[in-house]
């Protein structure tokens, strides 16, 4: 009985040796590869916090020198946050800051560039929409009207179509382009819900270039009943 058993275990030990023969490089690759492919993910999972914990850090040295009004200390640790961490949502928040705590210091021209910056380089498409706006305001500011008409149009985020509107129809005013600044403010308007002060806003505008949007609309409505 012993003698079987040990026939049977023997037989069981040579297939396992065979099976190890024909199987066990692969398993040890695919091994490797499992444990291989987990470290380089809890490592990527560690260089992230990390790498959003300093540009956390970073951000708050814009803020704190923003609020101090030290444009030296704001303009290097913006430096240092665009060279270092630029790919990082926190970069384009404080390239916003950076460019109203440079306008309100008399620095447009400061101000510009780092606006330029975020509509360039910002990861998150909502922070290059208002940099692009905001710029273009700067720009219609210094009287470069054409310069500024040329940052409206890019490709925006839907939710932007009324502001982007509504900014392109200020610049054609100055331009003294008046059909072409009312179609504009037309799009703005009808983009914009009812009730909305800034709807209102733009209607004034409208109203004095001679358009009324109300009997506008009111008039396209009763077309389309006929």
């Amino acid at each position: 009985m012993a003698n079987h058993l040990d026939l049977e275990e023997q037989e069981q030990l040579d297939q396992l040796k065979h099976f190890w023969n024909t199987w066990g490089t692969l398993i040890s690759g695919i091994l490797v590869l499992v444990f291989g492919a987990f470290a380089a993910w809890n490592g990527y999972q560690y260089w992230q916090n990390r790498q959003a914990a300093q540009a956390a850090a970073l951000s708050d040295a814009v803020e704190t020198a923003a609020q101090a009004k030290d444009t030296a200390r704001l303009e290097q640790a913006f430096g240092d946050l665009k060279s270092r961490y630029g790919g990082t949502t926190k970069a384009g928040q404080a390239g916003l800051l950076v460019a109203k705590s440079l306008v309100e210091s008399g620095n447009p021209d400061g101000a510009k560039a780092a606006l330029a910056w975020v509509a360039d380089n910002a990861s998150d498409a909502g922070y290059k929409a208002l940099a692009k706006l905001r710029l273009a305001s700067l720009l219609m500011d210094q009287k470069a009207y054409d310069e500024a008409l040329k940052q409206l149009s890019g490709s925006f985020p839907a939710e932007f179509d009324a502001l982007v509107a509504d900014r392109k129809g200020d610049a054609l005013v100055l331009l003294d382009k008046k059909p072409e600044a009312i179609a504009e403010y037309q799009r703005a308007y009808k983009s914009l819900e009812e009730g909305m002060e800034y709807r209102r806003l733009v209607e004034v505008k409208l109203n004095a270039l001679g358009v009324q949007p109300q009997l506008v609309a009111s008039a396209a409505t009763a077309g389309d009943s006929k």
